[in-house]
């Protein structure tokens, strides 16, 4: 279905078209019309299908110029990269709408923020945290907004923010009409979905929890020190070769690699610039000005490699990624889905490998499980034998053992804890010290006392 079909204003088909789209993808031709019409919306998508477009664009197309900015539509993000990242795609499709949008977002000063509402604002994009600070401090009224947006719904609760979010709405009109997407939809969600929307129309595109079937996903299951030899081998081979490096900046192949934790992402890094590669990386150590160097210099072409946590696994919108490495699985299997989601968008094709250790294979095991399908594997010089039958029983045994927890405790709170055993030792053995140290001080006193009674007796 082409744009024009939904009867969208002609400045931003316009915009659209200098985008370089012509026809909607199927979340934005189901979700559009729907939003259009008023109604609250509660849409399924994986990332990378345009849902971004979904609701900026019938959004851009309601709001009218006013010579004094008022803010009518309130965008939420988990994320200051996918609030950047939003607040870029209402720029490009209002670009020749004289709109006002104001992107607020925490680890920047909030000086320039300020400045900019100040000014006015049509559209905020925001991040929960920052958004309250402005709030409690005067500054934003909301008595105005029409549209409030809620994106990646299941990581804000994964990240804690539902308290801010249910503020946040308590202080909208209630005519608001409510906008909230996510890629999976578990019972938390469900029920956040249940509080907030009125009679919302559902929207799904794909199936749950699974992947673009534009990434081609490989396994190479391997010995966990083999890692490194692996990335930094193929690399060289895809990335550093003379024929990618000869093409124009922005047609060079890339890639990036995924670490379950920022130690890792840092020694990663050090590892593939001592072997000659030129990398970048990002993780939620690194400050706001330190990240956004970094994707920009990645999404220039400038470097080919980015090395990244979880927190780059969501709303990382990099144009044409034709790699994605799992270095580590992800402790938790949805996160997996979200990485090699960096590839395949916008109807691209790209690969995703996974290496995976034999530590690794319970988290394996729960990916594939979420998937609903077995990851194929790839047949290289480094590949082990995996046995999926191993982990399936290793992960049974697992599970029994937590059942069984669950069924003698009840109640996790009534559960023994590690810690706790830890914690009485060590209050025994400050016990036992303390025993010896009072029993070795009345010893001293007793000998102190028996050599000044010898003394007398020897003056006498």
């Amino acid at each position: 279905m082409k744009f024009k079909e939904f009867g969208i204003k002609k400045d931003i088909l316009n915009a659209i078209r200098k985008a370089g789209y012509e026809e909607a993808t199927p979340i934005q031709e189901k979700a559009i019309p729907v939003i259009m019409e008023g109604s609250d919306v509660i849409g399924l998508a994986q990332t990378g299908t345009g849902k971004t477009a979904a609701f900026a664009l019938p959004i851009l197309n309601s709001i009218e110029f006013r010579k004094r900015a008022r803010v009518r539509a309130l965008i939420l993000t988990p994320t200051r990269e996918l609030a950047i990242q939003t607040f870029e795609n209402f720029k490009k499709y209002g670009r020749y709408m004289d709109l006002k949008t104001v992107c607020l977002y925490g680890g920047a000063k909030k000086g320039n923020q300020l400045a900019q509402l100040k000014r006015g604002a049509d559209i905020i994009v925001a991040t929960p945290g920052r958004l309250i600070d402005l709030y409690n401090e005067g500054v934003l009224d909301f008595k105005s907004v029409d549209y409030f947006v809620l994106d990646e719904a299941d990581r804000m609760l994964d990240m804690g923010f539902v308290p801010d979010v249910r503020k946040i709405n308590s202080l909208l009109p209630e005519w608001r009409q409510m906008i909230m997407f996510s890629a999976t939809m578990d019972k938390a969600v469900e029920d956040l979905a249940n509080q907030m929307l009125k009679d919302p129309v559902r929207i799904q595109v794909a199936a749950q929890n699974d992947a673009a079937e534009t990434v081609d996903q490989r396994l190479i299951y391997t010995k966990g020190e083999l890692k490194d030899t692996i990335i930094i081998q193929f690399l060289q081979n895809e990335i550093k070769n003379p024929e990618n490096l000869s093409l124009p900046r922005k047609d060079r192949k890339n890639a990036i690699v995924f670490t379950r934790t920022k130690k890792g992402a840092d020694r990663l890094h050090k590892a593939l610039v001592k072997a000659g590669l030129l990398a970048v990386s990002i993780h939620g150590d690194k400050t706001q000005g330190q990240r956004k160097d970094a994707l920009d210099r990645f999404r220039s072409g400038q470097v080919q490699i980015l090395v990244a946590t979880d927190v780059a696994a969501r709303g990382l919108d990099i144009p044409k990624l034709n790699y994605v490495f799992n270095y580590d699985l992800p402790e938790e299997p949805d996160n997996y889905v979200h990485r090699i989601g960096r590839t395949g968008r916008a109807g691209e094709s790209g690969i995703a490998y996974t290496l995976c250790c034999e530590d690794e294979l319970h988290l394996l095991y729960e990916i594939e499980k979420l998937m609903g399908k077995e990851i194929p594997e790839a047949s290289t010089e480094w590949s082990l034998e995996l046995d999926r039958t191993k982990f399936k029983r290793h992960n049974k045994r697992n599970n029994y053992r937590r059942n069984f927890a669950r069924r003698s405790y009840g109640d996790n709170k009534n559960r023994p804890r590690r810690n706790d055993k830890h914690r009485d030792n060590r209050n025994n053995d400050n016990h036992r010290a303390n025993r010896h140290n009072d029993n070795n001080r009345d010893n001293k006193h007793s000998r102190n006392h028996r050599d000044n009674r010898d003394n007398r007796n020897k003056n006498n």
